[in-house]
């Protein structure tokens, strides 16, 4: 028994993250079901609000000059799940436990590269006014694969820094005693 701890202490020792990645299921698991609803309406959202524009769902208001990689719905859906997940983290979460700011930028860092990295290369206006048709082409879609890895670990990385800072530091709940005290001040 004594030999099983050692080892698994020397382990965590080595790697620390995969206590922590192990805790995120746990974490999961114990999501009301308002957060699970907030995460799936995003994620939605975000399939939608990205996949229209980048014409990836056709409409009559966009259109692709250059038909979509193969990798493009399932770096959105994946982007779409991640995104949902991590706005999810803002709601109800634990009391005492602050939003991170830092992880909220990464999230929306990680969105906003999905939207580039899925979108056609000669169609992106910015793209377009910033290196022209023939540059875009040449050094503007070569680069959407990674920006399209990019946007998956910058929301991967957001996620888990939100659920693991989520518990990091609760505060103990407050006793009768407290509250009253803060009743009669306030």
């Amino acid at each position: 028994m004594r030999d099983q701890r050692t080892s698994r202490d020397e382990s965590s020792r080595r790697a620390p993250w995969r206590g922590k990645l192990a805790g995120l299921g746990g974490d999961l698991r114990r999501w009301p079901s308002r957060r699970w609803w907030v995460a799936l309406a995003t994620a939605l959202f975000t399939v939608v609000f990205i996949a229209i524009p980048t014409d990836l769902i056709d409409t009559p208001f966009f259109s692709r000059q250059i038909p979509p990689t193969a990798w493009s719905w399932p770096v959105l859906i994946l982007s779409a799940v991640l995104t949902g997940m991590v706005t999810a983290t803002y709601v109800a979460h634990p009391e005492g436990a602050p939003p991170s700011r830092a992880a909220g930028r990464l999230g929306m860092a990680g969105w906003l590269a999905t939207f580039f990295a899925v979108g056609c290369p000669v169609c992106n206006k910015l793209v377009l006014l910033a290196l022209g048709t023939t540059g875009a082409m040449q050094f503007f879609e070569p680069v959407q694969p990674y920006l399209a890895a990019a946007s998956i670990v910058l929301l991967g990385w957001a996620l888990y820094a939100r659920m693991t800072r989520e518990n990091s530091c609760g505060l103990p709940a407050r006793t009768a005693a407290v509250t009253e005290i803060l009743d009669r001040v306030l």
